[in-house]
């Protein structure tokens, strides 16, 4: 079958891909732009529109099946996208955003009394019910084409009108997209794109008869974002993969790492830093400078799609390199496939330059990826295939667009859509694994194997977190088929590190003896192959990954035993990573290395005197941490470092309690002075945070009643002089 049937076959995919070019369209904030989509089936139309308005404004209620209102569009916030119901008796799409906008202008925000404040941005709009024209008088038909004829002067004439500082997005179904085109050329003209969904034609009629539908948006197969299931409350320490190897098909690579969000840790005991998730970063470019000739240099192609020369155009206005060769690069190639367009070349020509536009933004991308760079890859790379579905490079074109959806998941602003955009990378490197087999393409095979392995891995946060995480697995293993330590010793350690994080991942789920000790032996296996000497950071973050995933096999076989390992571990990690090199992973394995001393400390096993000193190290680690993580004022953590206050805490109070503590009075106050000032920290960040904020009231409770019982009368008057005053009333009547 071909990759062209294949998409026809499957409209949900098809208009998956549609839809997201078409909220990535409105979402860039370009201005002026006027989109058409184009859907027979009202059904799906219905859902799409209702998706788009609750993605980029909120909800709209029933607007797309009841009768246009126009008080109905009156809302508390002022919205980025409004939809409108066309008007039947007076069919004029832009007068009615003109009465929209005069009676709901754009609210002042930023007024003070020294600054008069500025206007918000005008909305975009998205027109509905132009199909019920099919059931008007023919003259209110040529009506509504008169006026699209005369709304021109919208787009190039009324430089007053706020119309111009907007976008509109107009849904017709297939037959008026057609009437458009012969009877509206000018309007035609001023098309930034044109969106086609898939779908079988549906009775106008019938649309009134489903307002139940805009209820539940997730019956379309479009993506729909559900709450990740993924328990990540459990205490852990921090894992992290080594450089996860999602790659083009040359080889270039994204190695970093990204941070994830841990919960609310157990009562009375400390808490770990959270999970880094096996997943490359990128960097963005942020610079621009304007130009205006690009925009008329490129406004005669009609070949090409006006959504790619849009993108292209924002992109030539991103200051990426400098040179005036490669400034000019992107425009060259675009007019060159123009050219080809008018010549009627053979398909495998027009689909050569088309990838050697996406090759392009590719390697553009390797530089720093953007949304619109990413966009003009997906699209170019899309009309290669869709002209040449034979070519031999189609594998590595198939894994590049994985990679590319893959990217766009981690592109901020699109983490909203992250569940579709993974699942569409999973189902390009899945049709790319159709087209190879590892006697031919082995290199690729083992390649698209470790991606499709990291991609499941991503899934697993959204959804089925159990059965993508075994996916996961099957990937990676079967990508360890074939990629061999002989054939590329670190690309074998890396995705060795990765199934460990897998296994990781499912011992969390399921059978975490047996999962969590193929995570230890496939970090091992890694950790053989890479060379402190040579990639000390590598080393040190396996270091800690064999760390964590020791440490979590205490909590269920030979805790004195894969705690010790825990610590040592975790101790070998910190030689490498140091707060000179990788201050943040420094203070990541401190906090873990605390946490593994405060467990061995508390097992029934230990000794009073072998408790002492293990209480006094996890206090050391914990207090490297936090000063670590203090002189990284402003940088993300991937721990918490509220709960590592509370920690720090909690272990100067215990060993004070602990009957084999011989100190004098004196060092017994210091020790809960500084419990109680951790602990008054903590609180301080927690007023949001109701049930850790009440866990952390009892512990200073605790702490105070502690100085009462070392101290005596004058210990808990100390206690309470340190304690802010709205907070006396409810601490005295606990005592």
């Amino acid at each position: 079958m071909s990759v062209n049937d294949t998409a026809k076959n499957d409209n949900s995919s098809w208009n998956r891909q549609v839809y997201h070019r078409l909220k990535l369209a409105l979402s860039l904030g370009l201005r002026r732009q006027f989109f058409l989509a184009v859907c027979d089936d009202l059904h799906l139309r219905n859902q799409v529109a209702t998706r788009l308005h609750s993605t980029l404004a909120y909800p709209i209620g029933q607007v797309l099946s009841q009768p246009s209102k126009a008080q109905e569009n009156s809302t508390l916030a002022y919205p980025r996208l409004v939809t409108l119901r066309l008007n039947l008796n007076d069919p004029n799409p832009i007068l009615q955003i003109n009465q929209w906008l005069a009676n709901y202008p754009p609210p002042i925000v930023g007024a003070s009394k020294d600054t008069p404040g500025r206007p918000s941005p005008v909305p975009a709009f998205q027109i509905v019910g132009v199909e019920h024209l099919t059931k008007q008088p023919v003259a209110t038909q040529r009506l509504f084409l008169h006026h699209l004829r005369l709304s021109e002067q919208y787009f190039s004439v009324q430089e007053s009108s706020r119309f111009l500082e907007s976008n509109l997005l107009l849904w017709i179904p297939r037959p008026w997209l057609s009437a458009i085109k012969q009877s509206a050329p000018q309007f035609w003209r001023c098309r930034t794109g044109v969106f086609v969904f898939a779908g079988e034609p549906t009775p106008a009629t019938q649309n009134s008869g489903y307002p139940e539908r805009f209820s539940n948006p997730r019956s379309l197969d479009l993506g729909y974002i559900e709450q990740s299931i993924v328990d990540e409350s459990v205490t852990q320490a921090e894992l992290k993969t080594a450089a996860t190897e999602l790659k083009f098909k040359n080889n270039s690579d994204f190695p970093a790492e990204t941070q994830g969000n841990g919960g609310h840790k157990t009562q009375e005991s400390p808490s770990t830093g959270d999970l880094l998730k096996a997943a490359p970063q990128y960097q963005e470019s942020t610079n621009r400078s304007g130009t205006g000739n690009n925009n008329q240099l490129l406004s005669s192609l009609s070949h090409i799609s006006s959504e790619l020369t849009e993108l292209v155009i924002a992109t030539i206005n991103t200051n990426i390199p400098q040179n005036t060769e490669d400034y000019l690069q992107p425009q060259q190639i675009l007019l060159e496939i123009e050219e080809l367009h008018q010549k009627q070349v053979p398909g495998e020509v027009l689909a050569e330059a088309y990838h050697r536009l996406g090759s392009l933004y590719r390697l553009r991308i390797e530089q720093g990826s953007t949304l619109e760079n990413l966009m003009v890859a997906i699209i170019a790379y899309q009309e290669a295939i869709s002209y040449d579905e034979t070519s031999p490079q189609l594998p590595d074109i198939l894994n590049d667009l994985g990679t590319l959806y893959w990217m766009l998941y981690h592109t901020p602003p699109n983490s909203e859509e992250g569940q579709t955009y993974i699942e569409q990378a999973i189902e390009f490197y899945q049709l790319a694994l159709k087209m190879i087999s590892p006697q031919t393409h082995l290199e690729t095979y083992a390649r698209v194997q470790n991606n499709l392995g990291t991609a499941y891995g991503d899934l697993a946060r959204f959804s089925h977190p159990s059965e993508n995480w075994q996916q996961a697995i099957l990937a990676y293993n079967e990508a360890l088929s074939y990629r061999t330590a002989d054939m590329d010793s670190l690309k074998y350690a890396a995705c060795q590190n990765n199934l460990g994080t897998a296994y990781w991942h499912l011992g969390q789920y399921n059978q975490p003896i047996v999962h969590l000790k193929k995570a230890i032996a496939a970090y091992n296996e890694a950790l053989v192959h890479y060379k402190p000497e040579q990639e000390p950071l590598k080393y040190g973050m396996i270091q800690n990954n064999i760390g964590t995933a020791s440490w979590n096999l205490a909590q269920y076989e030979q805790p004195v035993q894969n705690l010790q390992l825990a610590i040592d571990v975790y101790s070998e990690a910190l030689k490498y990573r140091t707060p000179a090199n990788v201050p943040g992973a420094c203070a990541a394995t401190q906090n873990n290395l605390a946490t593994a001393y405060w467990h061995l400390a508390n097992l029934s096993q230990t000794t009073k005197e072998a408790r002492q000193k293990y209480l006094q190290l996890c206090i050391s680690a914990y207090e490297e941490a936090i000063a670590l993580a203090h002189s990284l004022s402003g940088t993300p953590l991937s721990f918490d470092l509220l709960a590592s206050y509370n920690n720090l805490g909690l272990a100067h109070y215990q060993l004070v309690i602990d009957k084999s503590f011989n100190g004098d009075k004196a060092t017994r106050s210091q020790h809960l002075e500084v419990s109680l000032d951790n602990h008054l920290q903590a609180l301080n960040g927690l007023s949001k945070q109701p049930e850790a904020y009440q866990t952390t009231f009892t512990y200073i409770v605790k702490t105070i009643r502690a100085f009462h019982n070392e101290l005596g009368i004058q210990g808990q008057n100390l206690a309470l002089s340190k304690v802010p005053s709205q907070l006396l009333p409810e601490i005295l009547s606990k005592l």
